[in-house]
């Protein structure tokens, strides 16, 4: 039953526009490690964007670049609109705080999607049903107690749950996981909601080593293969998500994921670049 009181995720990702510097403030709801959740970043410059006045369009694509770390309470989005035609609109947005370095540097495309041919050679992964999945009730206290975040999202592994506290040696793990994904309290899956959740797997590095290491997003992008209005039509809670990693080399790897619909469509596709310490 979803929430009739403001979403823990609508208000972390709150924010006071302005002419050109919007203000946002981070959420200990939402935290990491050492900065907030990525994926709460994310949906919050994307939320932004949404509610600009010269938005126009569904968004198309968003990359986020994590420039140097970001402390707990306010800051800035410096918003510009690039380029836009009469198909695409290209934004550039940086995150500051208390007039710093930039923290986090993205770009967004915005596009107007008109009817067309449609085909998704893809195939919905099979899976056992959401409510036939038990919930994941690993996650170390420890980790928590630090990732606040984890404990915003209902993960239900069909495939690939971590084994922490089982490291080896020896031979490297699967990173490859299959998951249901959706908010701890239920929320309707929107534009922001996918954003935030394509990045809400564990780090692939994780997986392969069965133990948590300091690990931190580089640079994420995630592409939405839907508009905003067939997604509210939709009306969903939860997205089915699978990821995986082809390589870890020299403190950096690599992830890709997909998170669909329970009506098998092709939502979102993501990648990201993360540093690890191992």
């Amino acid at each position: 039953m979803l929430t009739k009181t403001p979403h823990l995720f609508d208000e972390a990702t709150q924010i006071t526009a302005g002419d050109s510097h919007w203000q946002g403030r981070t959420s200990e709801d939402y935290w990491a490690f050492v900065g907030p959740f990525g994926g709460i970043t994310a949906a919050t410059i994307l939320r932004a964007l949404i509610e600009h006045p010269q938005r126009a369009g569904d968004p198309l694509s968003l990359t986020v670049n994590f420039c140097a770390p970001i402390a707990q309470g306010g800051f800035d989005l410096d918003i510009r609109l690039v380029k836009a035609n009469r198909s695409t609109q290209h934004w550039s947005v940086e995150m500051t705080q208390g007039g710093a370095d930039v923290a986090t540097l993205a770009t967004a495309v915005f596009a107007e999607r008109r009817p067309s041919w449609a085909h998704q050679p893809a195939q919905f992964p099979q899976a056992t049903a959401f409510e036939q999945t038990l919930p994941f009730a690993k996650v170390a206290a420890s980790w928590v107690k630090q990732a606040s975040w984890v404990k915003q999202y209902d993960f239900r592994f069909v495939e690939g749950e971590p084994k922490f506290g089982s490291a080896s040696q020896t031979m490297p793990a699967s990173a490859f996981s299959k998951l249901w994904i959706g908010d701890r309290v239920p929320r309707k899956i929107d534009a922001l909601s996918l954003m935030a959740m394509s990045d809400a797997f564990f780090g692939r590095v994780f997986h392969a080593r069965n133990e948590l290491v300091p690990f931190g997003t580089v640079s994420l992008t995630t592409y939405f293969h839907t508009d905003m209005e067939s997604l509210a039509a939709e009306d969903i809670t939860r997205v089915l998500a699978i990821a995986d990693a082809k390589i870890f080399y020299r403190s950096y790897g690599d992830q890709h994921g997909e998170l669909w619909s329970t009506s098998g469509r092709l939502l979102a596709t993501t990648t990201q670049i993360a540093y690890f310490k191992a």
